[in-house]
């Protein structure tokens, strides 16, 4: 049994900051790439960052320069740093992870998700 659990959502001002973690818990062997995504209000699920298990990461070009993924391989876990938030960062947010189970498969997991709301 692998889960993605998700924290750190809430409600902030405009400018504000969020630190939204999510860890792999359950049967797990090793996480490998992960990432964050998001689904605003009405549109489609976009990526927002990714990073892979030696630390390179990619982001959107919206939230380049704002956001700040990062993980701790020992603590299963991956944060995505949000500074400088707008009202068009307000969305879900999903965490997704590419896990290797206690069986030696990899699989895509996804988190419950996390609503992140950024008033003006």
């Amino acid at each position: 049994q692998v889960q993605l659990v998700e924290s750190g959502g809430g409600l902030v001002q405009a400018g504000g900051s969020l630190r939204l973690s999510c860890a792999a818990a359950g049967s797990v062997f090793r996480v490998n790439a992960m990432g964050w995504y998001r689904q605003p209000p009405g549109k489609q699920r976009e990526l927002v960052a990714t990073i892979t298990r030696s630390g390179s990461t990619d982001y959107a070009e919206s939230v380049k320069g704002r956001f700040t993924i990062s993980r701790d391989n020992a603590k299963k876990t991956v944060y995505l740093q949000m500074n400088s938030l707008t009202p068009e960062d307000t969305a879900v947010y999903y965490c997704n992870a590419d896990v290797m189970d206690t069986s030696l498969r990899e699989r895509t997991y996804w988190g419950q998700g996390t609503q992140v709301t950024v008033s003006s």
